[in-house]
């Protein structure tokens, strides 16, 4: 089995690029073989993504690409079956992009892939049921019911400050807790996201194009947003767009 993860520029399949592999190969005996090896994606690498893992342009400049080492990984991988965390949402499907960029053929069928978050999930649900057993230790007779959802919600809020002494007291305080200031989204709804300090779609066919670029190069785009069926900041960022106003990120750290 080989266990792997990827850091990355970002999560766009199509775009974004590779920074870092690890990968730990266990044979049926036991034995234990290590990978690891950093990667210059040949991109630069917003400033999003560096504050998430931390490697920055100066970390990779001098670091092989993966069109040079795809051919020791693919064989490192040889034969295994693949496990990781999120793997088949996200490391998997970016990984053998990057194969199919270098020419490099890497075959996912028969292979068994195991992916630990989706086991977590499953084993250790998280709706309001199951915060009321955890926080409350009482199960939610009630659940679905708008009535007695808020009031679970409150009793669990109530339960969560009373656990976790660290916890603002105030609802400014809780907010930042529950909105922080680095998420990686310009608007509520995730229709745009930051990408090198500025705004970039984060769905549809330009995904991971700089909104800046699409208002250039393509304003019709725009214009269909704001004439759709889409959210009310997402058309007014579009809008604005259109008449020549981006959304600024503040106090995006340098890489």
């Amino acid at each position: 089995m080989a266990i792997f993860d990827i850091e990355t520029t970002g999560v766009v399949p199509e775009i974004d690029r590779i920074v870092e592999i690890a990968i730990l190969r266990m044979s049926p005996d036991g034995t234990r073989t290590g990978y690891r090896q950093l990667v210059n994606p040949q991109i630069p690498i917003p400033p999003e993504a560096t504050e998430v893992h931390g490697i920055s342009d100066t970390d990779v400049r001098d670091q092989k690409t993966f069109p040079e080492i795809a051919n020791e990984v693919a064989e490192f991988m040889q034969d295994c079956d693949l496990a990781g965390f999120n793997v088949i949402a996200f490391d998997l499907r970016l990984l053998t992009a990057e194969f199919k960029r270098a020419g490099v053929e890497f075959s996912v069928e028969s292979r068994s892939i195991i992916d630990a978050q989706r086991i977590f999930h499953i084993r250790e649900p998280r709706d309001l049921s199951a915060a009321a057993r955890f926080y409350l230790g009482v199960e939610h007779g009630e659940a679905h019911s708008a009535a007695g959802d808020v009031e679970v919600t409150w009793n669990v809020l109530q339960a969560q400050l009373e656990r976790y002494p660290d916890l603002p007291r105030d609802a400014a305080g809780l907010h930042d807790i529950c909105n922080p200031a680095g998420s990686r989204y310009v608007d509520p709804d995730r229709k745009f996201e930051w990408r090198y300090g500025k705004a970039a779609f984060a769905f549809g066919m330009h995904r991971g194009k700089l909104l800046q670029d699409i208002a250039n190069e393509s304003p019709d785009y725009l214009r269909w947003m704001c004439d759709g069926q889409f959210p009310a900041e997402a058309k007014k960022i579009a809008r604005e767009a259109l008449e020549g106003t981006f959304p600024e990120r503040k106090n995006v750290r340098p890489t």
